[in-house]
């Protein structure tokens, strides 16, 4: 396909991996039992993403806890009263709370790329969570013996190695979420906040070689859970100036949900680099309405106004269940509406005669 496009990420897991997800929680079903499912939910998945004919997929996050967490799972040095997100509509997510060092990941990525790539038959791509994000475990207070600096250094380690494993492992690229990126200038209007998270994930990508670093990419959303958002209400102009600092080839940028998206892409065009690609969401997943091919079209064309298209390409404004208990919108919609925005990008790309 002439303008590349590629999906976020997550896939609402079917029923009955959330039926195995809890009764492995409560000690009902064996590991061979809940292996089964979480394989099952990941072939069936591909192969769905597959149908609709996408040139890049993704695993779904099938068997991810969360875009956030994943790192995290065996951990024991973690508590459960870290730092709470509050959404628009009331309810809230809570982080862990790291009560002792050494941090190390628990998982890494790369695991679930090959997992998934041992069932796909098109190039897989890798979401991976930020450094940034990572780093709001460290309490406020500190932890006695285990500086703060000390916290950050062990971090970008195992998140420059988390992309690294990906990108050895012939993941299409690597995509890093920042969806934390937004609500930074919502918990710090002064823009301090932010900068400390950009620096701190420049840190991990500066471990990284020019030509590496066409492949990893970073997306931003306000973020979606629930069919609502953490920080949809602070206006992209504070975010993009230093999220465009960051020193990757790829970025992906919510904008299908925008209520301005000519205000937006006319202050990409002054701040994307050559070489650098931009995929704009072109798909709504917290909208229960399936866009049509030719509103995908139209959204596509209105960006290549301001977008040369050599660095435009196309996505959804999110991945459709961050959480793995995030049922709001069902599988049957989500590949609908990636389907639709594959068959609206060559629609575009046809009329721009490429």
């Amino acid at each position: 396909m002439p303008i590349p496009t590629e999906p976020i990420g997550s896939i609402p897991r079917p029923p009955e991996l959330l039926a195995a997800m809890r009764a492995r929680a409560a000690r009902q079903i064996s590991d061979e039992q809940f292996h089964a499912a979480k394989e099952a939910a990941l072939r069936d998945t591909i192969s769905r993403l597959e149908a609709t004919g996408s040139p890049v997929i993704t695993d779904g996050e099938q068997t991810k806890p969360s875009f956030a967490t994943y790192p995290l799972v065996g951990l024991e040095n973690l508590a459960a009263d870290g730092v709470t997100i509050p959404f628009a509509d009331g309810h809230t997510r809570q982080l862990p709370r790291l009560t002792r060092g050494p941090f190390r990941y628990g998982v890494h990525a790369v695991t679930y790329l090959k997992a998934a790539q041992r069932h796909a038959h098109r190039p897989v791509k890798q979401a991976v969570i930020s450094a940034s994000a990572l780093s709001l475990l460290y309490p406020q207070n500190g932890l006695n013996g285990y500086p703060r600096e000390v916290f950050l250094e062990d971090l970008v380690q195992d998140a420059a190695r988390d992309i690294r494993e990906c990108l050895e492992a012939n993941a299409a690229c690597v995509q890093s979420d920042f969806t934390e990126g937004r609500l930074a200038l919502k918990l710090d209007p002064s823009g301090g906040l932010l900068n400390t998270f950009i620096e701190l994930n420049n840190r991990v990508l500066d471990k990284f070689s020019d030509a590496e670093r066409k492949k990893i990419g970073v997306h931003t959303c306000p973020g979606g859970d629930h069919d609502s958002t953490h920080s949809a209400d602070v206006d992209y102009a504070g975010l993009l100036p230093q999220l465009f600092r960051l020193k990757v080839g790829r970025f992906y940028v919510q904008l299908a949900s925008e209520v301005d998206r000519r205000r937006v892409l006319s202050t990409i065009r002054n701040l994307l680099k050559p070489g650098q690609m931009l995929f704009v969401g072109v798909t709504d997943p917290i909208n229960p309405k399936t866009e049509s091919p030719e509103t995908v079209r139209d959204r596509v064309l209105e960006a290549a106004e301001f977008i040369p298209l050599e660095s435009l390409g196309t996505t959804d404004d999110c991945g459709f269940s961050p959480f793995a208990d995030d049922t709001s919108t069902s599988r049957e919609t989500a590949f609908a509406k990636v389907k639709s925005r594959i068959e609206g990008t060559a629609m575009a790309a046809k009329i721009l005669g490429i």
